[in-house]
Parts: C-alpha cells; sequence; structure tokens
C-alpha cells in the first residue's frame, strides 16, 4: 500500500511538473494592422447573408427595405470604428473616458432630437435623410476581399517570425528560410500595450526584446496575446537561469 501510494504521488508531482514546464519554442509574429479590420470582415458577411436571404424583399420598395438600411447603418458605424481604431492610438485610461464621454453625448444627442424632433429642424430632417443601402453584391465583395488580404497575411507572416528557444533567439525570414540566430540567455523583455482597443480585439501590443550584446532592440507591433507569449518567455528562460546553476548537493 505504501508503494501504491509512493507511486500515485509521484505520478501526480511528474504530471503538475509537466504542466508547468515551459514550452520549448515560442513564435512571435508581428501582424500588420490591417488584422484589426475583422470586425468589418464578420459583420459584412452577417449582413450579405441577411440581405441573400432576404432577396427581394430587402430591395428598395419591399417590406424589409427599412432592415436593410438599419444593417448598413450598423455596417458603416463598424466600419467606421475600426478605421478610427487603424488611425489613432488610444492610451488606457484617456481611450476609455473620451470613448464613454463620445458614447454618452452621442446618445443623450439621439435621445433629445428623437423625441423633441423640433429643437433642431435641420438635423432632424439629416438623419431622417439618412438611408444607405447596398445590396447582398456589394458585401460580399467587400469581405471577399478582405478575407483574401487576411489570407495573404497569413501566408506572409510564415516567411517572417521570430522564435524564441531555450537559449537563442531565431528569426525565420525570406522565401528561402534565412535564418539569424540571437544568444537567448540574459534576454531582456519589454512589453507595451500603448492601444487599449488593439489590446481588446486581438490582446495584442508591442513587445521590445533586447538580446546580450545586440547594439539595437528588436521591436515587434501587433503581437497577439502579448501577456501569455510575455509569461512564457519568462519562464523559459526562468527555468533556463536555474538549469545552469551550478549544484551544490
Amino acid at each position: 500500500m505504501a508503494d501504491d501510494s509512493k507511486s500515485g504521488g509521484d505520478l501526480e508531482k511528474d504530471q503538475r511538473s509537466q504542466e508547468d514546464a515551459p514550452p520549448s519554442s515560442i513564435y512571435l509574429i508581428s501582424y500588420p494592422k490591417i488584422v484589426f479590420l475583422y470586425p468589418t470582415f464578420l459583420v459584412a458577411v452577417v449582413v450579405a447573408i441577411f440581405m441573400s436571404i432576404a432577396g427581394e424583399s430587402a430591395q428598395i420598395g419591399g417590406n424589409r427595405e427599412h432592415m436593410a438600411e438599419v444593417m448598413s447603418l450598423i455596417f458603416l458605424g463598424v466600419f467606421g470604428l475600426n478605421l478610427t481604431v487603424l488611425a489613432f492610438d488610444f492610451p488606457r485610461t484617456t481611450s476609455l473616458t473620451l470613448f464613454f464621454l463620445g458614447a454618452a453625448l452621442f446618445m443623450g444627442a439621439w435621445m433629445l432630437l428623437r423625441f423633441n424632433p423640433d429643437i433642431v429642424p435641420t438635423i432632424t430632417g439629416l438623419l431622417k435623410g439618412l438611408r444607405p443601402w447596398a445590396n447582398s453584391q456589394m458585401y460580399w465583395l467587400f469581405a471577399g476581399i478582405l478575407g483574401l488580404i487576411f489570407i495573404g497575411v497569413a501566408i506572409s507572416v510564415r516567411f517572417d517570425y521570430w522564435e524564441v528557444k531555450g537559449n537563442e533567439l531565431l528569426h525565420h525570414h525570406g522565401f528561402l528560410s534565412d535564418l539569424e540566430r540571437f544568444a537567448a540567455p540574459n534576454l531582456k523583455i519589454d512589453k507595451e500595450i500603448s492601444d487599449i482597443f488593439e489590446y481588446l480585439l486581438l490582446r495584442s501590443g508591442r513587445l521590445v526584446l533586447h538580446p546580450r550584446n545586440e547594439p539595437r532592440a528588436i521591436v515587434l507591433d501587433n503581437v497577439p496575446f502579448i501577456s501569455r507569449k510575455e509569461k512564457q518567455i519568462t519562464r523559459m528562460l526562468g527555468a533556463l537561469q536555474v538549469q545552469v546553476r551550478p549544484d551544490n548537493h
């Protein structure tokens, strides 16, 4: 019984150590900012499906024309927000404050004009005149073009990425798989999250690597799941430092 208990405890300990063990390789990929347009791509696909299913009823003069206009407004709103994320950097505190302030002002103005249309008749008439509409082909083409760009990005990053191993940092680049090697021990890592919306979309940020004996830092922008990557690298380098210590026993 004692032997069985001991073997069971050793097995549980081994399983725990395997779970805590850092991965053998960590891949770091810097993506272009176009990938943050995936919400617009998803909305375009949803609207395209709706317009295709609705058919003639969503055409101008059909009984679902108003719904098609609402879907167009939603698409344009998401597209506009996505372009704003690409165009500007939003620091954490400032961005959230401005976002909620802008949302509150917009909702307040909309409610005021909705229930009191005679206050500013010119603006009320302009808002009532907003009736954007597009057929399913436009949404399918937009989603198709954006999808092809995403596929091109997915292919291109396979020819330019970084790999962190226990004792070295590797840069894979080029169609012929050119390789650059840097020493990983004593590697300094800086994590920067300068845009809260980009972090919310893909948990991405900037990773700055400082290899030993290298005059310039390596800057990787738009690295997805940056917090998890940073923790994995820290665990890997920490395990390496423990392994190279002399055994005093």
